[in-house]
């Protein structure tokens, strides 16, 4: 797709869930930038990521330090691992980072514990540029914790030249429904004779399901940060991968291994599966592990069921402790994160498209083509009557598990789907708000 420079995100961005589970090392592991001597403030700044990240995070950092004489950064950084034991463990014996990225699955715990500031209270931090269905992903009773790292959506990915060769249509994503997708991965895996798998999505991420319940009119998360998720709804998405799959159209249980979470390992590089859902800002490492010849699509079922799914769904915030022993300079570093220019100009989407349509405006003329379809869809996807999205309740993270475990039954047919369903709900709501 040729690059528009004069494409601008208008104000009601939306998030989208959408990126693998990660964690960050607390503890000072590697990725750290070295403080530069002389600093007379130095900054705990920690974040998930890998080591793509942390040098493009690195170089942000250095333009950071350079605009702001006296103050700097040690940073750390890791790209899986036991992220919330660590978190708990720094805030528990007083030693918060300073800024750091917080889950939205945790952060309802963390700002009703009074362990982050409200960043509304910060008047280093200008907001006049993020648009509201942003900041209110970072709310609780009035006050802002957390602020998007980036706009995400998931989406769907298709190789065109596993396609192409199979004689099969891709459908138009901007009309398909569910029933369409499942036709479509079906006929994928019928003309290449069982070679090639028309789906190879992951079932058990809560970023499907998330999306699938609000397309039927249900919120999984309620405002009031409660389960809202039918047990229908959690039956038929685990049946929908049941019948897919005895119509050949998805793998077999087991196909799938723990082969690790980049482009480069992924069935779909390894063109035994002709789709996939990803987060779309990965759609460059994608594209380029499998050919570059992937088409990017909307998901299914937008415009066929009750109402969207896409809505605001940030995986990640950044957030100041409350604690922080500098809290101006702390305050400082977040505006930088959102609204600097020259900074954003290192980290481009590696986070997701920038909260400040400014800030986006300003880098689009930097990014390659696949970058470039990817801001485009985001800027595309927004434009439609969206519904909301809340803040998680505690307990989120057993609701997140509960559906891994289940899906895993589901998947080797230890239980069907509407028993899981069931179970579902009953370990959800008992784990919520507890």
């Amino acid at each position: 797709m040729k690059k528009t420079a004069n494409t601008r995100i208008p104000r009601r961005i939306i998030l989208g869930a959408a990126v693998t589970a990660a964690g960050l090392a607390l503890s000072g592991c590697g990725g750290a930038s070295t403080p530069s001597a002389g600093g007379n403030v130095e900054l705990n700044f920690v974040y998930w990521g890998d080591s793509n990240r942390a040098k493009m995070t690195d170089a942000a950092i250095k333009i950071f330090e350079e605009k702001n004489p006296g103050i700097t950064v040690k940073s750390e950084y890791q790209d899986s691992g036991p992220y919330a034991d660590k978190l708990a463990t720094r805030f528990a014996g007083g030693n918060p980072p300073d800024v750091l990225n917080m889950a939205n699955r945790t952060l309802l715990e963390y700002a009703q514990r009074g362990t982050l500031a409200d960043l509304k209270t910060l008047p280093e931090i200008d907001l006049a540029n993020i648009p509201g269905t942003i900041q209110s992903r970072g709310e609780v009773d009035g006050k802002l914790y957390g602020l998007a790292t980036g706009v995400n959506l998931i989406g769907m990915v298709v190789n065109k030249t596993i396609t192409d060769q199979a004689g099969v249509t891709i459908p138009d994503d901007k009309t398909w429904s569910w029933e369409d997708y499942a036709a479509f991965a079906t006929e994928v895996s019928q003309k290449t004779g069982g070679k090639i798998y028309g789906a190879g999505y992951d079932v058990a991420t809560e970023t499907g399901p998330i999306l699938f319940a609000r397309q039927r009119g249900e919120d999984f998360y309620t405002k009031d940060n409660k389960l809202g998720v039918s047990e229908e709804t959690i039956r038929d998405w685990f049946q929908y991968s049941v019948d897919l799959r005895q119509a050949g159209g998805y793998p077999p249980a087991g196909f799938f291994e723990q082969i690790g979470g980049s482009p480069a390992q992924s069935y779909l590089a390894k063109g035994t599966v002709a789709s996939q859902i990803i987060p779309i800002n990965n759609f460059k490492g994608y594209n380029e592990a499998s050919g570059g010849n992937l088409v990017l699509l909307r998901m299914p079922g937008e415009t066929t069921e009750k109402r969207r799914g896409y809505s605001a769904d940030p995986s990640m915030l950044w957030s100041v402790a409350a604690k922080s022993k500098h809290p101006k300079e702390a305050a400082k570093l977040l505006n930088f994160l959102i609204n600097d220019v020259d900074g954003a100009a290192q980290t481009l989407t590696q986070r997701g498209v920038p909260i400040n349509p400014d800030v986006t405006e300003a880098i689009l003329s930097k990014l390659g083509p696949d970058d470039t379809k990817f801001v485009e869809m985001v800027a595309d996807i927004q434009k439609d009557d969206l519904p909301p999205a809340y803040v998680y309740p505690k307990g989120a993270s057993v609701v997140a598990d509960t559906l891994k475990q289940l899906g895993t039954e589901v998947e080797f047919g230890r239980i069907t789907p509407a028993d899981a369903a069931k179970t579902f709900l009953e370990k959800s709501n008992a784990a919520i708000n507890k």
